[in-house]
């Protein structure tokens, strides 16, 4: 159902690789906790964003992925459709990706703001894979990017080997803690920083647009 006076508009946004085998069947499965809590019969009703300029909810027939720029009216309980979301999700990816939920606080305003108030703004940084490897393997590359490209304002890039080895390091320690009890195959390795954004709370963070 329609969500009237929500406390945010909440923007999901991501690009998710698909498994060859998966069509919009399978997708329309995975993506039913967003779409019915939008209040849609159907995918194909639900995908639409509330702003008309964003894509929405697609598959991308040339990429073989999830395309996601899709803002819904809503509140708290969001959070629960997400987990069930990227449950859905990882049985679906053939490989790990990033996914960024902003929650923009409707009641927040210039006064507001004026008057030394805090938004309820938050952001989350969920990620998906076909298994938890490939997920923290995501979560590397992504941390990666984001130090090189924070150092590289001070230092050249060829001069940060030590710095990326050391959160190589890091993540074969979380990984060594997980192989106690699972069998994962293999650590995250050194592949290059190609995730986006990053995490953290609180702050206005512009709206993603393709």
């Amino acid at each position: 159902m329609a969500r009237y006076n929500a406390a945010y508009e909440i923007h999901v946004h991501g690009q998710v690789p698909l498994r060859s085998d998966v069509g919009l069947d399978q997708l329309q499965d995975a993506l039913r906790p967003l779409w019915q809590y939008a209040g849609a019969r159907s995918l194909d009703e639900g995908a639409t964003s509330a702003y008309p300029e964003e894509p929405g909810l697609r598959l991308d027939a040339q990429e073989h992925a999830l395309q996601m720029c899709w803002t819904v009216p809503g509140d708290d309980d969001f959070r629960q459709c997400l987990d069930d979301m990227c449950m859905n999700l990882n049985e679906l990816t053939s490989a790990g990706a990033a996914i960024e939920v902003t929650f923009y606080d409707n009641d927040f305003d210039d006064e507001d703001e004026n008057r030394g108030q805090d938004s309820r703004d938050d952001f989350l940084m969920l990620f998906v894979g076909p298994t938890p490897a490939d997920i923290m393997q995501a979560q590397r590359d992504m941390l990666v990017n984001d130090v090189v490209h924070l150092m590289e304002r001070h230092f050249d890039g060829a001069e940060l080997g030590g710095v990326v080895n050391e959160i190589d390091q890091l993540f074969s320690q979380r990984f060594d803690n997980l192989v106690n009890s699972l069998d994962l195959g293999r650590p995250p390795r050194g592949s290059g920083g190609n995730g986006h954004g990053g995490s953290g709370h609180g702050g206005r963070k512009p709206r993603h647009l393709h």
